[in-house]
């Protein structure tokens, strides 16, 4: 069992930042009043992005490990511009969000193989070189942790947990997480209290685009390495993530490492022995099972913040 543990974990924790980082921008656009089931197609965004830009940047430049830093940056300011697009929808024309959430899925996965094609023929877009695994100096010799944490370890899962305690900071510490999670809960209250709510609503909606594209460009630098026009569902499996960590920060970073280990249990079982005995059909479905028997256990005691999808009408009492 240990032997497994051992061989499984570098996997989990590689699908399970992606979902993190994801489901954590999911979190501040809900925590705002505005319900994201675009993060599908907002990581799709990103993974173009940052495969076109690190793809373009390494023709000329290439082995410079600062262009998927620029990647990464870019994916994430793409992924908030496009997400602009739901907050319109949702926030100005006060649409229903779920449908928008789902026209930015599909105006996403059409666009960027459109561009894809036109740019490379093939629709798909290959980088060069991505992030490579190295083991942390000193704390990868520490028994037991230092080959399940330090060893083999992309840097972009340390960027990704430092992101996850500034914005468990952000949310319960300071006041502008106060502000964006009265809007949740009751924006008629946080209005008469002196906060716009509509900016802060846009704001949470395009932390959550910056957040997702960051999520879609992590799968092309580290696991993936080519843009195919999907993220297998990744985003919808983010979503899970929030609603079964209960819209709270470590919560969520428990749902999707449970998560990660169902992905990974997935993907990669016919590789380890101990679980090739296992008919692959089965073990393929398995984290889609899992996320269906979450939602149904935890669904009835859902916490999730009183006003997320609902339409804010300035002045309604």
């Amino acid at each position: 069992m240990w032997t497994i543990l051992q061989q499984i974990f570098p996997y989990a924790i590689v699908y399970t930042i992606p979902l993190l980082i994801t489901a954590l921008g999911g979190l501040f656009s809900e925590r705002s009043g505005v319900v994201n089931i675009g993060l599908e197609g907002l990581m799709v965004v990103g993974a173009f992005s940052g495969a076109l830009v690190i793809f373009r940047m390494q023709e000329l430049w290439p082995n410079k490990p600062i262009i998927l830093w620029i990647g990464l940056l870019i994916a994430m300011l793409i992924g908030a511009l496009f997400s602009l697009l739901h907050a319109f929808a949702s926030i100005n024309l006060s649409a229903n969000q779920i449908i928008s959430g789902t026209a930015i899925n599909m105006i996403a996965g059409a666009l960027t193989i459109f561009l894809a094609r036109n740019i490379t023929g093939s629709g798909n877009i290959r980088i060069g070189r991505g992030v490579l695994p190295a083991d942390i100096p000193w704390l990868s010799d520490i028994p037991i942790l230092g080959n399940l944490l330090f060893t083999k370890t992309y840097w972009t899962t340390w960027v990704v947990l430092i992101i996850l305690a500034l914005s468990a900071y952000v949310l319960y510490r300071m006041p502008f997480g106060l502000r964006l999670r009265a809007c949740g809960e009751n924006p008629q209250a946080a209005e008469a209290a002196g906060i716009n709510v509509r900016r802060m609503r846009y704001i949470g909606v395009m932390i959550s685009g910056a957040y997702a594209g960051l999520g879609g460009a992590i799968i092309i630098v580290t696991y993936s390495g080519e843009f195919s026009g999907t993220v297998a569902g990744l985003g919808f499996l983010a979503l899970a993530a929030l609603i079964f960590g209960q819209w709270k920060p470590l919560g969520i970073l428990g749902a999707t490492l449970f998560f990660g280990f169902a992905s990974t249990i997935a993907n990669v079982s016919q590789v380890i022995p101990s679980l090739a005995v296992f008919p692959p059909v089965i073990l393929k479905v398995f984290p889609y099972v899992v996320t269906l028997i979450a939602l149904v256990l935890f669904s009835k005691s859902s916490q999730a913040p009183k006003a997320a999808g609902e339409p804010f009408d300035s002045g309604k009492r």
